[in-house]
């Protein structure tokens, strides 16, 4: 017993010490959701910036990609505030940790259904409309708790359990070309895919800020990175 409370101050001094050194950055691009995530990441004790400047951006140690809405409008958003080549050189360059929630995720894959648009393209996938196969038992969008299946071992899913309820709120969802990048997978009228993962970058679906204690936990997984 008291190795394991030594083990867990010992773990959560390090935790301090890593948040006090490290650039958390929001990114705002103009897609909403922000205010909920940084309140998320307070509650936690973690000093996040939210930012539109490349500059900041490109000196971020981390950085959350939140958004709701629309592919094409959060692309066009992206291209028009001169962000696209500084996330690129993050994530793909200098393999900062990324993690997108949402739209934040969505915009990841090579295409959008929504406005018909390419995304970022650090996923090989498509982005694609619900289509439900009884709409009065399946609304769309989808809205509420719903479990998870863990695909693959993950920092990220550090003492998550299996079958982990989230808090879930979309229309559309990722098509994987590979399931190698599958980390999390959901059934709402049929199988999709509700988190990737991809050396650096992660996506969820779903809303950990919204998500309580298992939320909270998965984000103090990408704290601590």
């Amino acid at each position: 017993m008291l190795r394991f409370i030594n083990y867990t101050f010992l773990y959560f001094r390090y935790l301090i010490r890593l948040v006090m050194s490290t650039r958390f950055v929001i990114l705002d691009y103009g897609m909403g959701n922000l205010h909920s995530v940084e309140r998320r990441f307070k509650r936690l004790n973690v000093n996040v910036l939210v930012t539109s400047s490349p500059k900041v951006l490109a000196n971020a140690d981390k950085i959350i990609l939140p958004g709701v809405g629309h592919f094409k409008k959060a692309m066009d958003n992206l291209s028009s505030m001169h962000l696209v080549d500084t996330l690129n050189e993050c994530a793909v360059g200098k393999k900062i940790p990324v993690l997108g929630i949402c739209l934040g995720m969505q915009i990841m894959a090579k295409h959008g259904e929504e406005g018909n648009c390419e995304g970022l393209d650090w996923f090989d996938a498509k982005v694609a409309k619900f289509d439900v196969s009884d709409y009065l038992k399946f609304k769309v969008p989808h809205i509420g708790w719903n479990q998870i299946s863990i695909k693959k071992d993950s920092l990220l899913m550090k003492q998550i359990p299996d079958l982990s309820e989230f808090y879930f709120v979309h229309s559309y969802h990722f098509k994987n070309r590979f399931n190698s990048d599958v980390l999390n997978t959901t059934d709402y009228s049929y199988e999709f895919v509700s988190a990737v993962e991809n050396n650096n970058i992660f996506g969820v679906q779903y809303h950990p800020e919204k998500s309580h204690d298992i939320g909270d936990q998965l984000l103090m997984n990408f704290i601590a990175l």
